[in-house]
């Protein structure tokens, strides 16, 4: 059942990398060149931004085979991440309110027994997202997985934001 999710998966997004080839869009590639991957991914009018996770509560020792983690619950890593989307959508000349659709993936927590803490997610969330100052609101999947990247990551956001018609490209 699994195999056939995601040999469909990869298809949709062969079929999406095509579609956006034929369409003539613009690709643009954001990031540091070393990276594995990138931070953001311009087509069009359209920017794509790689998971992110809040800044982390400390750095790791590799001497001593540490990672760097989090001290914080799901709403305090979840602020630091939407924190971290603001500023690198700014850097693209967008804000939060451009967001469209955004898929959060939430690692159970510990002091939940083990399952996402969706109430701190959504309390993190209703802080940017519908409010007087800012009352756009993309649509949003969230979902728990096993684990993320860092073991004490509770939360990583993927969103996808569009520049309004008649605002040029960074």
């Amino acid at each position: 059942m699994h195999k056939r999710f995601i040999v469909a998966a990869m298809l949709i997004g062969a079929g999406t990398t095509a579609a956006y080839a034929q369409t003539g869009a613009t690709v643009k590639r954001v990031g540091p060149e070393e990276s594995m991957f990138s931070s953001a991914v311009w087509v069009g009018d359209t920017v794509y931004l790689s998971g992110t996770m809040a800044p982390v509560d400390y750095q790791g020792d590799k001497a001593k085979g540490t990672l760097a983690g989090y001290k914080g619950d799901t709403k305090a890593q979840a602020i630091g991440a939407i924190k971290s989307i603001e500023a690198t959508l700014k850097e693209q000349g967008l804000g939060l309110g451009d967001i469209v659709q955004m898929q959060a993936f939430l690692a159970g927590d510990p002091a939940k027994g083990g399952m996402m803490d969706i109430d701190g997610w959504n309390e993190a969330y209703r802080q940017f997202f519908g409010t007087a100052e800012q009352p756009n609101r993309p649509v949003r999947a969230t979902v728990q997985v096993a684990h993320l990247v860092l073991p004490t990551g509770l939360i990583e956001i993927m969103v996808i934001a569009a520049r309004p018609h008649g605002e040029s490209a960074k």
